[in-house]
């Protein structure tokens, strides 16, 4: 911490799980610095003490971030700097800390990023899948219907999407991006990651479903779910779906022709159960 000489607010990433991912600049600045702000006192309290760091703490989560700002802010002015950590990982990922960081860089405050752990990237680095463009999407709605207007509106990104989700929502998120994506998109599930039950496994969604189903244990713990963007390449045109769907038609019902057409070209089950429908209507 010696390069910076004025008060600085330090953004640090902590292990997700394995303790010894802590960095020794993440350990140096967190014994450095006057307070370290935490999203939960009593759970980082126990990993400073793992690592002998005697820091006072003071609690900056959802609930309270918009008070604790003006009380930081001043600390930071009167020359004191300030760690900020988070339960587990990077701060800001899906956890508190942005309206602080924008807050103290509004008054000509320096961040410090002290980087490391980040449970997306581990995942994504370990999935397989395509990495050079990724979105990342957070948590998904709890509820069904917002969850799956969610999905819908993503059905057609390129980029490899990842989402954080409850494991009690784990096989629900699942069924409706198998509907929604495609059963034979891929995807994979990270939980647990650098933890003794790690478990990362990609593939097909119609087939990630069914393990995660049959398996009571992988729906526990923290989980990343990584899904393979469309390949544009390969989409087919309205007029191609129209095509196979006409000739299905014939012999089936609107739903089954509308699975098999969103199989075989790789399109999302709601609009070709929308174009079937219109179909048979004409």
């Amino acid at each position: 911490m010696s390069e910076q000489q004025t008060a600085s607010l330090y953004i640090v990433a902590t292990p997700i799980g394995n303790l010894s991912d802590m960095s020794a600049r993440a350990i140096e600045v967190l014994k450095e610095v006057a307070v370290v702000a935490a999203e939960d006192t009593r759970h980082s309290g126990h990993l400073l003490q793992h690592f002998s760091i005697s820091t006072p703490m003071i609690s900056v989560h959802e609930h309270n971030e918009q008070q604790r700002c003006e009380k930081i802010l001043a600390r930071l002015q009167q020359g004191e700097s300030v760690a900020l950590i988070s339960d587990a990982g990077t701060p800001l990922i899906s956890d508190p800390g942005y309206r602080l960081v924008t807050f103290v860089r509004e008054h000509g405050i320096d961040v410090v990023p002290i980087p490391g752990c980040c449970a997306l990237i581990a995942a994504l680095s370990a999935s397989g899948l395509p990495s050079d463009r990724f979105s990342f999407e957070g948590f998904l709605p709890a509820k069904q219907g917002a969850r799956r207007q969610s999905l819908e509106n993503l059905a057609n990104e390129s980029r490899t999407l990842i989402f954080y989700e409850s494991p009690r929502r784990l096989q629900a998120a699942l069924t409706d991006m198998s509907d929604i994506f495609g059963e034979q998109r891929l995807a994979c599930l990270a939980r647990e990651l650098t933890k003794l039950h790690e478990t990362i496994t990609t593939r097909p969604l119609t087939d990630l479903l069914a393990w995660v189903s049959s398996d009571h244990y992988q729906q526990k713990g923290e989980c990343v779910v990584l899904v393979e963007g469309v390949k544009q390449q390969l989409d087919a045109s309205d007029s191609e779906v129209n095509r196979i769907l006409a000739l299905l038609l014939k012999e089936l019902p609107v739903k089954k022709a509308a699975a098999i057409t969103a199989s075989l070209l790789e399109v999302s089950k709601n609009k070709a159960y929308d174009m079937a429908l219109k179909l048979q209507q004409k």
